[in-house]
């Protein structure tokens, strides 16, 4: 049974990255799939004014419905599904996973942020022109 460690943020955004990994075909092994919540970052203004419970008891309630999206699409295969939700950073959260689980794989299926896309790619430059019409919104790429 291969291991998989699967940090996910978006639940369809995790589907479509992991549908090449759940084809079923002949032969495909089981899997233990390891999902990892990486809830959305609280912004610094937002923490002076909820608590750490709040804020703690938002990421759970987060996770869950992440989670209630995925884990169905991942056991329908018959695969064995764990979850724990990020509560340090990734790669410390990581090393502790794979101690436990050694020999797992690890699949980043977040969805990227607007910094990575540009970055994919290589020689233009993503300038997001804001054009105010009567009727719409332009974005603009720009070499």
């Amino acid at each position: 049974m291969q291991t998989l460690i699967v940090y996910v943020d978006d639940a369809s955004h995790a589907l479509e990255q992991l549908a090449p990994l759940l084809a079923a075909g002949p032969g495909r092994e089981t899997a233990r799939w390891i999902l990892v919540g990486c809830a959305p970052r609280v912004t610094h203004h937002v923490s002076k004014w909820v608590t750490r419970s709040a804020r703690e008891n938002w990421r759970g309630k987060w996770a869950d419905k992440l989670f209630a999206r995925l884990v169905p699409a991942l056991s329908d295969t018959g695969d064995e599904v764990l979850t724990c939700l990020a509560a340090h950073p990734l790669h410390a959260q990581l090393d502790v996973l794979l101690a436990e689980h050694a020999g797992a794989r690890l699949i980043d299926a977040r969805r990227p942020k607007l910094d990575d896309r540009a970055q994919l790619m290589p020689g233009r430059k993503l300038l997001a022109l804001l054009m105010s019409s009567s009727s719409s919104s332009w974005l603009a790429l720009a070499d």
